[in-house]
């Protein structure tokens, strides 16, 4: 049973702009904290960015001031906005549901498939 999928992904120029989006089952997204991790080719996954229920945003330093994640209630749907990309962003990106704190052990209790990240230099 598929409950978070993930959308938006591609291939783009360095300084381009791409948006993500997560559609979640209702029950995952009213109660949970919503987020983006990460894995560039051959290394670890890391923590992107994560969005409380109250949609208080913490962001990685990596992708402050340049990436902007957001949650639409009405929709179950969570973002992430990426702009001025690099090509170090070139990752699989993957969206994740759950405890707050367990995002930043990498320990979510929901997963997507992930999207494929691309930039070009």
């Amino acid at each position: 049973q598929v409950q978070l999928v993930e959308s938006g992904g591609g291939l783009v120029q360095a300084g381009g702009s791409l948006r993500l989006s997560c559609a979640a089952s209702g029950r995952i997204f009213a109660t949970n904290p919503m987020g983006w991790f990460r894995q560039p080719p051959g290394k670890e996954r890391e923590l992107v960015a994560v969005i409380r229920t109250s949609g208080t945003p913490y962001h990685a330093n990596s992708v402050k001031g340049r990436f902007t994640i957001s949650r639409d209630n009405a929709n179950n749907t969570v973002y992430l906005q990426m702009n001025s990309l690099k090509p170090e962003d070139t990752a699989v990106y993957y969206c994740a549901g759950g405890t707050y704190y367990r995002f930043f052990r990498g320990q979510c209790d929901y997963w997507g498939q992930g999207t494929q990240v691309t930039v070009s230099s």
